[in-house]
Order: structure tokens, then C-alpha cells, then sequence
């Protein structure tokens, strides 16, 4: 058995996990992370240490923790650089969690676990190297290569979000102009759904979002592209163009074996999955040569628990 922890800003989820990937038991508490990184630390130790009680072990029976963090981590040294969601800089999270339970930790940042999950139990199984590209408020990734985490000689990597693919005008949260997230992520489909409705009162997109600018969705873009509705079809045919020109990117620099999309964008399943392969394949460098399947991701929220007790 291991124990994978996910910690995000609003909740602390905890699994106990067979060596399988399969999750036993679960618990979980709100965060607080006003509270300070000790406080978080002994949730963790007291929520494993009750799961390994609810289900009959000591703590002999398990091997190893992992834990997923929402910002940069220092496996070796057991401490998160940088969360921000978590007010944390330089702490030494894995010593205070020792405190309570001495086994084995591990760390590594949220997505790079989730990418972990997967490429070993998700879609990426039975394969040596996965990218992992989740299409959401942003766009996160994760590398698995040889079977491990990568994540680059300063513990930030990837962060294939930030890398640039032109100047599109739209800045970026992190300040610069033109990256792959504002161009692939939900934001996005949503940025220029508003757009359309705001010149369009008859819009099918503002009319799937309740007649409301401010409660369009990229689902409802996705929805009335899947209707035929012109606007959002270019929406979306732009919308997959990019996301394309992103993976080929990808494909040229580490040829992996599978890329995985995951986050609230894949839910358009085949709708998204079939345009985006023919586009990758219009642009990919040798034609005649195999290259990464494109598949969708597998494991949803158990990802980073899973990906954390494996690390």
C-alpha cells in the first residue's frame, strides 16, 4: 500500500492506494490555508494515519507517501519552493509531516503527478513517455519520460501553458503576450464566445449560457458548435487549430508515445479528439514515420491521488 495526498487551496484529499492503482479508502479536509503549513501537515499525517485504521493496517503495510502540491517542489530536499494558492515559500513540508509518520515521502507538483497517473494507469498505460496537456482555466502538463516524472533542473517544468505561439494581443496572467493557453485553454473558448455574443444578441452561444454574457461556458461554445452554429464552428475550428500547433510543437521536441488531454475541455470527447488528430496529422514533420496517439484522459479526480502515491 501507499498513501498519495493531493493537496490543493480549498482541500486536502487523501487515498490510500494498492500497488495496482486502485484507491482503498479516502479522506479528506478543507485546506484553510490561511492556517499555516503546520497546521495542513498534521491534517495529512492525522487523515492517514485514520485511513490506515479504517482499513485494518498498521502503518508497517505501507510503503511509501506522495504528495501533489499546486506549486514548485524540492523532492530531494523535502520542501515546497513556491505555492501561491498556499502562501507557502520555502517550507519544509516533508520534515513536519515526519513529525507524525515516519515513512518515505515524496513530492511533486499537482499536474506532474496527475501526468504520472496517468501515463502509468490511465490512458498512457503499458507506455515508457506520455504527455499529459489538461485543457481548463489555464492549460497544465505534465512529462512522464523513461517512466518518471520530469520536471526540469528546477523542479518547474513543464509549463507548456507559457510557451508562446505568437502574438495573438491577448496577455497572459503571467504578463506576456501570445501563450499557448490563450490560445487552448476553456478561458479561451470562453474569451471569444463573449466576443460573438456581445456583437450578436441572437447568438446560439448567449442563448445555450441563459441569455447572460458573464455565465458563458466553453461548453456552451462547444455545444453550439456541435449545433452547426457559424460562429462557434469558427470558434472552435481555431480553437483546434491551436491546440494542434501546440502538440506538434510538443511532438517535435520529445516524440512521446501518447499525448492525453484531459480537464473540462476533453468532455467533447470525439468531438474535439477527431478534428484535432486530423489537424496534427496535416502538420506533423515526418508523415511517414508513427508518432504520438492523442488520447483522452482517463482517471478524472483520482488522478492526483494516484499519481502521488506512485512518485
Amino acid at each position: 500500500m501507499r498513501i498519495g495526498v493531493d493537496v490543493g487551496g480549498t482541500n486536502i484529499a487523501v487515498g490510500l492506494v494498492d500497488e495496482n492503482g486502485k484507491i482503498i479508502a479516502t479522506g479528506s479536509r478543507p485546506a484553510e490555508p490561511k492556517r499555516g503549513y503546520a497546521a495542513i501537515a498534521k491534517d495529512i499525517a492525522e487523515i492517514s494515519l485514520e485511513l490506515i485504521k479504517r482499513c485494518g493496517l498498521d502503518i508497517s503495510d505501507v510503503e511509501s507517501m506522495g504528495i501533489g502540491v499546486p506549486g514548485v517542489a524540492d523532492n530531494e530536499k523535502g520542501i515546497v519552493l513556491r505555492a501561491v494558492n498556499l502562501y507557502w515559500t520555502k517550507v519544509p513540508l516533508v520534515k513536519e509531516i515526519h513529525k507524525y509518520i515516519d515513512i518515505p515521502i515524496n513530492m511533486d507538483n499537482d499536474a506532474n503527478v496527475a501526468a504520472l497517473a496517468e501515463g502509468i494507469f490511465g490512458a498512457g498505460k503499458g507506455t515508457n513517455s506520455s504527455v499529459t496537456i489538461t485543457l481548463g482555466t489555464g492549460v497544465g502538463s505534465g512529462f512522464i519520460l523513461n517512466g518518471k516524472v520530469f520536471n526540469g533542473a528546477h523542479h518547474f517544468a513543464p509549463e507548456l501553458g507559457h510557451i508562446v505561439l505568437g502574438d495573438n494581443g491577448v496577455m497572459c496572467n503571467c504578463g506576456k503576450i501570445g501563450c499557448f493557453e490563450t490560445y487552448a485553454s476553456a478561458t479561451a473558448l470562453i474569451r471569444e464566445g463573449k466576443k460573438v455574443a456581445m456583437k450578436d444578441s441572437n447568438s446560439l452561444i448567449l442563448k445555450l449560457a441563459g441569455g447572460e454574457i458573464e455565465s458563458i461556458t466553453a461548453k456552451n461554445v462547444i455545444d453550439a458548435a456541435k449545433q452547426f452554429d457559424e460562429a462557434a464552428m469558427m470558434i472552435f475550428n481555431d480553437y483546434v487549430k491551436y491546440l494542434a500547433m501546440g502538440i506538434v510543437n510538443i511532438i517535435n521536441i520529445l516524440d512521446p508515445e501518447v499525448i492525453i488531454i484531459g480537464g473540462g475541455v476533453a468532455n467533447a470527447g470525439d468531438f474535439l479528439l477527431k478534428p484535432l488528430k486530423e489537424e496534427v496529422s496535416k502538420n506533423i514533420l515526418f508523415k511517414d514515420l508513427p508518432y504520438a496517439d492523442i488520447k483522452k484522459a482517463e482517471l478524472g479526480n483520482d488522478a492526483g491521488i494516484i499519481g502521488a502515491s506512485i512518485l
